[in-house]
């Protein structure tokens, strides 16, 4: 199935028959990704008179609670709601989910012991694009991202320089598959939240940021059209569906 979908006068087409997903999801079955320290999510049957309501226990329906937190056990877009004392609705704030995204692939460079991503390297791959989202790989690239332990492993972040010239490019959607844009402890400066968010100056209420997301080995690095589907939750942060399709014209 194909479509053609017409963006700022230009015709892009795709084939809506061959979406990828670039989302994790939350699976109880088997270790999964997990960050900031807290405890694994849940997924329980109610229980009514401690009568558990499944259908393995004669029920006619399964019935079951999820005990998570976005931030921490799924990929998640979230808006400037969540480093504000007022908490911004995500689902609110995003109102439009279709976008022109570019897939990079980013070698971490090593600074101070960190891994980070530069304005320097970002500048590279995007070059003279312009795009409404970016969606950064990191390597290396392996499949134990799915189900890693973040908590206390100081993973990759963005130096402040490179969200801000995401700012300034006009990248209205940062992708990416880290636990986030910050460093896991930076005495609670989150300049890179704050950067691409422009706290100090007009805040980008409608700018997003995805976090948790997994991009396989085999989509190559280039022009996606990007589908970013959310949970209709009024909260700072909302597990998300993000699908890419390959532009084919």
């Amino acid at each position: 199935m194909k479509a053609t979908i017409e963006y700022n006068s230009r015709k892009i087409q795709i084939d809506v028959s061959q979406p990828i997903d670039i989302s994790i999801a939350i699976d109880v079955t088997k270790q999964h990704i997990n960050a900031w320290y807290v405890d694994d999510p849940k997924i329980f049957p109610e229980k009514v008179d401690e009568y558990e309501i499944s259908v393995a226990n004669g029920a006619v329906v399964n019935f079951n609670n999820i005990h998570f937190n976005p931030h921490s056990h799924i990929t998640h877009t979230e808006c400037v709601g969540h480093i504000t004392e007022i908490v911004h609705s995500v689902n609110q704030h995003l109102k439009h989910y279709f976008f022109v995204a570019e897939v990079v692939t980013v070698a971490p460079e090593k600074l101070n012991g960190d891994f980070v991503i530069s304005e320097k390297q970002l500048k590279t791959a995007l070059r003279n694009k312009k795009r409404d989202a970016i969606v950064i790989r990191t390597l290396p690239n392996l499949i134990e991202k799915k189900k890693k332990r973040y908590s206390h492993t100081n993973p990759t972040y963005l130096l402040e320089e490179a969200a801000i010239y995401l700012r300034e490019k006009g990248i209205k959607h940062l992708l990416i598959d880290v636990p986030s844009v910050d460093k896991e402890n930076d005495g609670g400066k989150l300049l890179a939240h704050n950067a691409f968010w422009n706290t100090a100056g007009k805040v980008r209420m409608d700018a997003t940021i995805t976090e948790f997301i997994f991009v396989p080995n085999s989509v190559e690095d280039g022009e996606y059209l990007l589908n970013l589907m959310i949970a209709p939750f009024e909260n700072d942060a909302t597990p998300s569906k993000p699908i890419l399709y390959k532009i084919t014209n």
